[in-house]
Parts: structure tokens; sequence; C-alpha cells
């Protein structure tokens, strides 16, 4: 009884199949599979959802077009004594993740895609405000991939102005030589570790993930809400350590060393704000860059 029943289901399986295969299209894509119709068969309502993946992709010219379930990737079938489904990347998506595959070595918190795939090649060269940035950071380049022991930057000026994309862009061209790097929004860094506080783990991690980055960028330094704790126990420490450990450190801010420390001596606590200028001193060569809102 159980055989009949079981050959009855193989029969109706068969003939739906056959009835689909009457479709040009998937008769087509059946046979570039070069697999028995008796195996076949028993995927029809599935095959049918890999045909129509497969026609997207073949007609697809951008992954902007992309009409499948899952953006870059196509449903197929694969013969491994018996089908088993799996989704591959189609073309377009490959070459952009080769493309970005970089962006592993750098890890990134709080910060726009614009940055992250901020590219040297894109770099406004027009502006004469900007000419001594795009030199020192062509030169960091090429001291650093040469093993010399160079400083970071404390690079400040105006909103808008371009800070965070310069450095970015370079931390990618290094990225690209397997060189890891950190890219942190300051103000959302803190508050981002105030919410592991009764997690140890996790907030030793996301700390010395930033202490220990071989390249580091602190973006927006002074854009925060100063506390003590934010200032003595984290900036402090971090700055202290890559110092004592020649790490290169980068800042932006829209405040020059003078108003930095004003922000940082809360509560006439004038000492241990000179104290960590003084680590910014040791750790960077400070420049001023003074350019267009690109903002806008």
């Amino acid at each position: 009884m159980e055989q009949m029943k079981l050959d009855k289901k193989n029969i109706n399986l068969m003939n739906d199949f056959n009835r689909v295969l009457k479709d040009k299209e998937f008769k087509e894509y059946i046979d570039k599979l070069c697999i028995p119709y008796e195996i076949l068969s028993k995927y029809t309502s599935v095959l049918e959802t890999c045909k129509e993946e497969y026609y997207n992709c073949k007609n697809c010219k951008s992954i902007l077009e992309c009409k499948n379930k899952i953006e870059g990737c196509l449903y197929l079938p694969v013969n491994n004594h018996g089908i088993e489904f799996c989704y591959k990347n189609c073309k377009y998506k490959s070459k952009l993740e080769e493309r970005y595959k970089y962006l592993k070595n750098i890890y990134t918190f709080d910060i726009p895609n614009t940055i992250k795939e901020a590219n040297m090649k894109d770099i406004n060269k027009d502006d004469k405000n900007r000419f001594e940035v795009i030199k020192y950071i062509t030169e960091f380049i090429d001291d650093y991939l040469e093993h010399k022991k160079v400083n970071g930057l404390y690079l400040y000026g105006n909103f808008g102005s371009g800070k965070t994309y310069l450095i970015s862009a370079m931390f990618n061209e290094l990225a690209k030589k397997q060189i890891e790097s950190a890219i942190i929004f300051w103000p959302g860094y803190l508050s981002m570790l105030k919410t592991l506080f009764s997690n140890n783990i996790e907030f030793k991690n996301a700390f010395d993930k930033v202490k220990n980055a071989p390249l580091l960028l602190i973006d927006e330094l002074g854009a925060e809400n100063i506390t003590t704790w934010s200032r003595d126990e984290i900036l402090c420490p971090i700055l202290q350590y890559r110092m004592e450990n020649d790490l290169p450190t980068f800042i932006t801010s829209n405040l020059d060393l003078k108003n930095l420390e004003i922000h940082l001596s809360m509560n006439n606590e004038a000492i241990k704000a000179r104290r960590i200028i003084e680590r910014i001193k040791q750790l960077t060569k400070v420049l001023e860059m003074v350019s267009k809102n690109l903002r806008k």
C-alpha cells in the first residue's frame, strides 16, 4: 500500500514537471543543468523560481536593476548526489565585493557610507587650502609603507570642509595593502560605550579595538558632551597607550588646540586638559584646513 502511494506521488510529480516543461524557457534552463528529469521532477516549483531568477540575471545590466529576491544573488540547484539549492553571487555583485573587499580591514563606528568609501582619486585638488593636507597624507602613505616612524595628524577647521574624507581616503588606500585601521565618530562612540557599562567583556572589546588599532581616526573630537569619565577614563588612556606604542593617531575637530583645551577643562581642571593636549602634540602634526562647506 505504501509503495502504491509513493508511486502515485512520483507520477503526480512527473506530470506536474512535464506540464511546466512545455514552457520553452523552463526547458532551456532545465537542460542546462544536465540532471535527470526523474530527479528534477521532485523540485518543480523551486526550479521555476530558479529559472525566473536565472533569466532575471541574464537580462540584467546592473545590480541596481536586480529583480531577484536577494539583490545580486540568484538561486540555483547544485547536484551533489541529490539536489541542494543555494544562493550564488551574480557577476555584478562579485565585482562589487571584489572592489570593496578592502573594507574588511577598516573598523568604523557611526560613519556614513560616503566616508567609508572615500577614494584618493576623488579628492578635490583644486582648493589650495587643501594642498598641505593632501601633501601630508601622500607622504604619510609612502613613509608608513616603508615602515618609517611617522606621526598622525590633528586636523582642525570649519564644519564640512572634508577633513574626515581626506583621512578616510588615506586609510582606504592603506587598507588595500592589508593595513587595518579604525574610524570612529567620537561622540557616538562614547554613547555606545556607556550602553556597555554592565557588560565588562563587550566594553573591553569595544575599547581595546580602538585603543589597539594600527591606525586610528578619532572624528569630531570636541563635539562630545565632555565628562570627567570620557576625558580621564576613555580619551586619556587611549592617547597614552598609542603614544607609548608608536601607533599613528589621527584626530579631526572644529576646534584648534587652544579651544580644545578649554573644552576639556571642565570644572576648572586645567592640568588634566593640558595633559591630553600634550599627548596630542606628541602623537600628531597639527594642521588647519579652512575650506567651503561641502555638505551644503
